[in-house]
């Protein structure tokens, strides 16, 4: 770092030693790399001292800060040591000598032999400032030889002292004593900034005394004070101004008491606070540089100009940390330093003088070619030429060769800038400045245009727009042709993003129309039109009213409920440009799909109406209400839902529906009715009273039954008689009361049973057909007798009951299809009669196995040729696969193209057919194999132009046969019958009947 940036700057170094420079070209040990000091084979002699670097370029010279080179070195003189004869309980201090050094020293004690240290504890110390060990009490196990070994903490080197023998004296022991503080600090250390400072305090004295630490003034150490080595040594890291002042240290034990006190004082080598610039001056200018530091003591400044003293004189002014030059001049040029110094540092700061001198020069700021301005504006003109020092200028107008008169409306500013108010178009035309200093002259010229001002000829308007319209807002301009103009818009006060699918910018050159399609809510607003040209910006503006549907209302709240009320409130959302002219409420139960529109008091609400009353709920049913505003756009969103709610039980007031029944088991009279819906049962405890009696009597005969969902009841009595009438009737209760019953409907109790089996006994055998591969139908006979019907069970293995189907038929039929079979599968099946008592005794198990389906493949490569009206088809054969049905023949299918639905079959066990199609019309052909499964998959269709074989037949027999026409004509007669039979092609596909 001696010398770094002369990596950077492409300088040139040379060091210097204790002030005098180092010759380099005769110094051996010594060389430059990249403008560091490199020294081989250093010697403590020669090489000790302090050096700086000097570095050297064309802008001139500076100097490095400087760099101590220092050697480190241990040297103790060695010789015998007498011994210590101490009391037991008696103080000592084992000197460990005076050492010749440099660097930084480190002291401990060997006790008898290496490496056994002395362990410090609050009886024993060694200082680090003075290398002594310190035994406050002196005790048997002490008795031994000491020696001291000091380490140089840069060389690593480590010497000792000669062993110092530490004895007891038998005239007896030591009595008890107050301390005595053999180890403390001066009474003013200096501390640097940001140092690690430490103080020492160690006491003699029976008992061994205790060390406490204090400062001066009261405060209490801060967290960073660190005590060490029983309160022995007191650290301060990192010392800052606000730790200096007064310490105390007191050493006490129960004979007393003793202190001693100091300062630490704060000092700092020098920091900047201020620092100058590089500056590039014209001559003659005033430079004026200051650097400020920070330090204590308090630093002197000096100046240095390309590494040498800068010393004061008529132009140049030093007063501390500031320079002044009054005028500067070529020679002023250079580096320059600031030197700020205390006895604790030196530090430098450097910055370059550059002073400019050169004739004017518009390369950089000429004027504009072309300046455009509208009459009546102020313009101006800068004639800023770059000079050193600063130019005076002057103007012309035109080929004039007179300077620019000045007057009210032009003026000439300080700077050399001509100004040109309410400027008419008199005022157009070339102008010139010409500038000149003591180094030359130079000019420059533009052209002054003066245009009319622009106008907005049609401008937007306040709209007032509903959500989804389209509109278009206006600004159009008339304005000077030689102008150049563009158009933008802002929306409250941002630009428009031309992104934006909504916005499109219409219009011509001097038309700015803004088009917003689909307009929403959020596009309400303030609308500008900015007009911009070379001389001028106008702007325009539109407030845009957007009115929509109406906002949500908010707050839906249900203040008072009952059975069949709730009274509720709301409070409004956004009007959205309309007011609102009604209100809607909606509910929502458990029962009902999605939300209802519900009654109300009143029943129309209107816009200013913030509570209503809800009617006709039903009663003990958990309610959901919403609110939706309407105004004259629309209904607008709904509010969020209201709590739910539950509304009052109350008697019930619905009767169950369908009462009826019949049918069951000998003497029992079977009653059913379809079940009250549960937002109809009004509350808890619900359940039915069924009343029924003979027909004709007076008496009713009731059951309750305490299940809602329970929709039959059968009473068993053996003196019914079958099929007998009954009147009945159903009622409904809750926990409230009993309900209304419905209306009496008359039903017949159980047929007997025995007229099934006769019927059965009787019926003719069962017969067997499959209808398709996968149908399969049953044919049985009618008995007489009452039967409601007939009951086919089938399944496919008796070791598999999931495998069990089940079809029912009417009494007056005797066959059934049953669908969803599988092909080739052997089924089981019985059929039994079946009538309001049950079902009757079954017919005999028949087996059955079905049919393989139909082919999967159609017939393929069809070919086909008309002649006149018949048409010949030829196929390839089917061939079925394994587990499809065998092909018993083909089916031929014609239909024609108009009139689909009229198909003609022919089938053949041959692979072609012939048919006769009449002339009217064109064909569709498909072709399908058939099989005991069925028919199986058709062909794609085949179109039949019959035109297309008939017009190339006879065109052939024309060129051939009758007229034997040239080979062109019947090339140009082919092309047409070509055309017509396209026409005819595209008339048959719309079925438009023509003649031609």
């Amino acid at each position: 770092e001696l010398c770094a940036l002369s990596s950077v700057c492409l300088c040139v170094c040379r060091w210097s030693l204790n002030g005098t420079l180092i010759n380099l070209s005769t110094d051996s040990r010594r060389r430059l790399s990249g403008g560091n000091l490199v020294i081989r084979s250093l010697d403590r002699a020669q090489d000790g001292g302090i050096y700086q670097c000097t570095a050297f370029n064309p802008q001139g010279a500076i100097l490095s800060r400087r760099a101590s080179l220092q050697f480190a070195y241990l040297n103790l003189k060695t010789q015998t040591r007498s011994a210590v004869s101490v009391r037991e309980g008696q103080g000592v201090v084992l000197l460990c000598g005076t050492p010749s050094y440099a660097g930084d020293l480190s002291f401990a004690w060997v006790f008898n032999e290496y490496p056994y240290f002395v362990q410090q504890d609050n009886r024993r110390f060694v200082s680090q400032e003075t290398g002594n060990l310190y035994i406050a009490k002196v005790e048997p196990s002490d008795v031994g030889n000491y020696t001291c070994v000091v380490v140089n903490r840069i060389t690593k080197g480590k010497v000792l002292s000669s062993p110092t023998p530490l004895v007891l004296r038998t005239d007896g022991v030591m009595g008890e004593y107050e301390p005595k503080i053999e180890v403390h600090f001066s009474d003013m250390v200096p501390a640097a900034k940001g140092s690690v400072v430490t103080l020492e305090c160690f006491a003699l004295g029976n008992p061994v005394p205790e060390i406490t630490w204090r400062r001066a003034n009261g405060v209490p150490f801060p967290s960073k004070v660190k005590m060490k080595n029983s309160n022995v040594v007191l650290e301060i890291p990192s010392f800052q101004q606000e730790d200096a002042g007064g310490y105390e240290c007191v050493a006490e034990n129960k004979m007393g008491k003793n202190t001693v006190q100091g300062r630490l004082s704060f000092h700092a080598k020098p920091q900047w606070v201020q620092t100058m610039r590089d500056s590039a001056l014209s001559v003659e200018e005033r430079l004026f540089w200051e650097c400020k530091t920070s330090g204590k003591p308090k630093p002197s400044y000096s100046w240095l100009k390309n590494g040498e003293l800068l010393a004061a004189e008529d132009r140049i002014q030093i007063e501390n940390g500031a320079l002044t030059i009054g005028s500067v001049n070529l020679s002023d040029a250079g580096m320059y330093q600031c030197v700020a110094e205390n006895k604790h540092g030196i530090i430098y700061f450097s910055a370059e003088l550059v002073v400019l001198a050169s004739p004017p020069d518009f390369s950089r700021s000429p004027l504009r070619a072309l300046l455009k301005a509208k009459t009546g504006s102020t313009v101006t003109m800068e004639c800023r030429p770059q000079a050193f020092p600063t130019a005076i200028s002057m103007w012309r107008k035109g080929n004039e060769p007179v300077i620019v008169l000045l007057s009210f409306r032009i003026t000439l500013l300080p700077d050399g800038t001509l100004r040109i108010t309410n400027v008419t178009k008199m005022d157009g035309g070339n102008y010139a400045c010409l500038a000149r200093n003591q180094f030359g002259v130079a000019s420059t010229t533009g052209r002054l245009l003066v245009t009319d001002p622009t106008q907005i000829t049609q401008g937007p308007v306040d709209m007032e727009i509903i959500v989804g319209e389209s509109i278009v807002l206006p600004c159009q301009i008339s304005c000077d042709p030689a102008l150049d103009v563009s158009f933008s818009w802002a929306f409250n006060g941002q630009l428009l993003n031309k992104l934006d699918q909504h916005y499109e910018h219409v219009g011509g050159s001097i038309s700015g129309d803004l088009m917003i399609r689909n307009i929403q809510l959020k596009h309400a607003g303030k609308y500008v039109c900015v007009v911009d040209t070379d001389v001028e910006s106008l702007s325009a503006v539109a407030i845009l009213i957007v009115k929509g549907p109406p906002g949500a209302p908010d707050g839906v709240t249900v203040e008072e409920i009952t059975d069949s009320t709730a009274q509720l409130s709301w409070r409004p959302g956004q009007d959205n440009g309309s007011p609102i002219t009604s209100y809607i409420i909606q509910a929502k139960t458990a029962f009902t799909v999605g939300w209802q529109a519900v009654n109300t008091v009143p029943e129309v609400i209107d816009g200013n109406t913030l509570t209503a009353t809800v009617v006709d709920l039903n009663a003990w049913v958990e309610y959901e209400f919403r609110v939706l505003a309407r105004n004259s756009v629309g209904v607008g969103e709904p509010s969020p839902a209201s709590l739910k709610t539950r509304t009052e039980d109350a008697v019930p007031d619905t009767t169950p529906t369908d009462v009826g029944g019949g049918g069951g088991s000998k003497s029992e009279l079977v009653i059913t009715w379809e079940p009250v819906p549960e937002d109809l049962q009004n509350g808890d405890g619900f359940g039915y009273i069924i009343a029924f009696r003979p027909l004709g009597e007076v008496n009713w005969t009731h059951a309750v039954t305490s299940i809602p969902s329970q929709s039959r009841y059968v009473y068993r009595n053996e003196s019914i008689l079958p099929f007998s009438p009954f009147s009945v009737k159903v009622g409904a209760y809750n926990t409230k009361g009993q309900g209304p019953f419905s209306p009496v409907a008359i039903v017949f109790s159980a047929e007997n049973g025995e007229t099934v089996d006769r019927i059965m006994s009787s019926a003719q055998k069962l017969t067997f057909s499959v209808i398709y591969s996968v149908f399969n139908g049953f044919f049985f006979s009618a008995s007489p007798e009452r039967v409601l019907g007939y009951e086919v069970v089938y399944w496919e293995d008796d070791t598999k009951p999931e495998t069990m189907g089940k079809v029912r038929v009417s009494a007056n039929q005797n066959k059934v299809n049953i669908s969803g079979l599988r092909e080739y599968t052997q089924y089981f099946l019985t059929v039994s009669a079946f009538n309001t008592a049950g079902t009757g005794p079954l017919s005999p198990t028949i087996n059955v196995t079905t049919k393989k389906s139909p082919p999967g493949q159609p017939p393929l490569n069809v070919e086909w040729n008309l002649i006149g009206s018949k048409l010949t088809v030829h196929w390839e054969p089917v061939i079925s696969l394994e587990m499809e049905s065998d092909v018993t023949g083909y089916q031929v299918s014609a239909s024609q193209q108009c009139k689909p639905q009229k198909i003609n079959t022919i089938t053949t066990n041959l692979t072609s057919v012939e048919l006769t199609l009449p002339a009217d019309d064109d064909y569709i052909i498909q072709i399908r194999a058939l099989s005991d499964g069925g028919e199986g998959m058709p062909t794609e269709p085949i179109n039949i132009h019959k035109l297309s074989k008939n017009y190339f037949f006879n065109l052939m027999n024309l060129r051939n046969g009758y007229f034997k026409l040239s080979l062109h004509f019947t090339i140009l007669l082919f092309l047409l019958y070509q055309i017509n039979a396209i026409f005819l092609i595209i008339r048959d596909l719309f079925c438009i009947k023509k003649t031609y």
